[in-house]
């Protein structure tokens, strides 16, 4: 797409790639910029050496953000340790992860809250999210809550560690993460994603030599290269969705290096590195148990650590050694952010540099294949052979799922037996189409207790009498046994999954196959492309119901849920 004149909001733009990514996009000339970073300084910062560098342009073309955008808005500039030692902070955090998406978690999320406000074209997403998640290291978290048993805990302190490892587990976090993402650029009609990810390795492999004293390879290391993994093949169903953006990502495999070059004063987690006065008589005798942490501390010098060192952004700092030893022949080695924004900027206009890697994913996953299509048509003709040699119905077994799924097959099946074609069904008037079916159910024991018996609950025209069997796949368990009834509640259980033989529901079928009547109609006799699929003999000239087929048209245009790609 054609950026110019388009608003483009740079996450994580005071990072190293998030650098080089906002000054390739000024002369593509986009209406105004939106530049993220997690540090109120840190935006502010970059805004203003962007103001200066480009003195021409508006003073409102860079736009400061700062927060995580991993939390809800009112968290966004805390720091993640001081909430989850909050018990009341602690459960909200853990109830916007674990939770259904609703409004409130949705609406309450810095993230949408960003989006919507400035409405972005697009989106350039340089955080590194695979390290902000796995290194909240759950093997930590887990060491302390094996501590805490050791100890006796009450019930309150082994609750609050328990909570808190379920606001570390890693792939939750991500999958409401991309849902909230991709929920607020649909509202927000963002027209392009672009992910800068990572393989967490460097684009080492398992026989990575750089760990943090773990075991070789490391387990906090490999997390986030799962994470990145995980969030690669989200992205990749993203891609995948019809009216979502387009989504692309591009991920280095080798260290991205620099910043810049100086001697200046070495920081360690933002503050300077105390210089420590530790004299050769406090060498200590190695025998019997060795201190991870002194009585007393060490007196400083009143120095800090200077040094020359290469800032590599948000990847460190590191000292001559280090990056040579790093960036070497043979290990990591590196490339350039320019490098990445370059790829970036010419994947937003629509060129192909071959490091999209969800595209890479497109081509090399095996897609439905032609044999396999020509063949569907065999098997279906198979099952309808030994339906009829048998004297059965084969309509749903609840083992596949969703329960939506077993339902809305039930439902046309009962139309299917109490009025035959689709145009009968149609004539009916719902009220009598609801009286057919309710006798038919309770008529017919063998079909009844067969819809029964997989789960999928029957509710009566009246609206307020079930049948059900000993499971109910609907509603489903979520740490209470009784839940309260009530007309919103039974509405919904009614979608989601019981076969619903109310008036009104008769009504919505008929409409449903008026519509697939219309829609086969409306297509010209002398029309015989390839465009039409659905053609009036393709639904047997609304004669023969094949039960799928009605259900899958309902997928596609009520459930909004057709594959987008081959």
């Amino acid at each position: 797409m054609d950026i110019q004149n388009k608003t483009v909001l740079v996450l994580g733009a005071w990072g190293l790639v998030g650098n080089a990514v906002t000054r390739k996009l000024v002369p593509q000339k986009p209406r105004q910029i939106i530049l993220t970073s997690l540090k109120q300084s840190e935006a502010e910062d970059e805004v203003n050496k962007l103001r200066e560098e480009f003195p021409g342009l508006p003073q409102d073309y860079f736009v400061p953000w700062w927060g995580n955008i991993f939390v809800r808005n009112e968290f966004k500039d805390a720091d993640r340790y001081a909430l989850l030692s909050e018990q009341d902070k602690r459960r909200i955090l853990m109830r916007d992860v674990m939770e259904e998406l609703d409004e409130e978690i949705l609406k309450s999320s810095s993230i949408y809250q960003l989006v919507c406000s400035y409405k972005p074209d697009v989106i350039i997403d340089c955080i590194n999210s695979a390290t902000g998640i796995a290194y909240q290291d759950v093997y930590t978290t887990y060491r302390n809550i094996k501590k805490t048993i050791a100890g006796k805990p009450t019930v309150e302190e082994l609750a609050g560690e328990t909570e808190k490892l379920l606001c570390t587990l890693y792939v939750p976090q991500l999958i409401r993460h991309v849902q909230i993402l991709y929920a607020s650029m649909r509202e927000a009609d963002t027209k392009i994603y672009i992910k800068i990810g990572t393989s967490g390795t460097g684009g080492m492999g398992l026989n990575i030599p750089y760990t943090h004293s773990e075991e070789k390879p490391s387990r906090v290391l490999l997390s986030k290269s799962s994470v990145a993994g995980a969030h690669t093949l989200l992205l990749f169903l993203m891609g995948r969705t019809p009216e979502g953006p387009i989504t692309k990502e591009i991920k280095p495999t080798a260290a991205i290096a620099w910043k810049k070059i100086v001697f200046d004063e070495v920081k360690k987690r933002g503050q300077p590195i105390d210089i420590l006065d530790v004299p050769l008589s406090a060498a200590q005798k190695l025998n019997g148990t060795l201190k991870l942490k002194l009585d007393k501390p060490f007196n400083k010098t009143g120095e800090t650590l200077k040094s020359v060192f290469i800032d590599t952004g948000e990847n460190g700092t590191f000292s001559r050694g280090e990056f040579e030893a790093i960036t070497a022949q043979g290990q990591m080695e590196y490339v350039t952010p320019e490098e990445i924004a370059e790829d970036v900027i010419y994947e937003i206009r629509g060129g192909n540099t071959g490091h999209d890697i969800i595209n890479a994913l497109d081509n090399a996953t095996l897609a439905p294949t032609y044999r396999a299509g020509f063949l569907q048509h065999a098997a279906v003709d198979k099952l309808a052979e030994l339906e009829e040699e048998n004297n059965v119905s084969s309509v749903a077994f609840e083992l596949l799922g969703p329960p939506r799924l077993s339902k809305l097959l039930y439902e046309i099946h009962l139309l299917r037996q109490v009025s035959g074609a689709m145009k009968n069904i149609i004539m009916e008037t719902p009220e009598a189409l609801s009286s057919k079916c309710c006798e038919l159910i309770s008529d017919n024991a063998k079909l009844r207790n067969e819809i029964l018996s997989i789960g999928i609950a029957i509710l009566m025209p009246d609206g307020s009498s079930l049948l059900r069997g000993n499971e109910m796949k609907i509603p489903t368990y979520k740490g209470e046994d009784e839940l309260k009834i009530d007309e919103n509640s039974i509405n919904i259980w009614a979608k989601d999954g019981w076969v619903d033989l109310r008036v009104a529901n008769m009504a919505v079928w008929q409409s449903r196959l008026k519509a697939i009547v219309a829609e086969a109609e409306s297509i010209p006799s002398y029309d015989t492309s390839s465009m039409n699929v659905r053609t009036k003999a393709y639904w047997n000239n609304f004669g023969k119901i094949d039960i799928g087929k009605v259900v899958s048209w309902i997928f596609i245009y009520e459930e909004k849920g057709m594959r987008m790609k081959d």
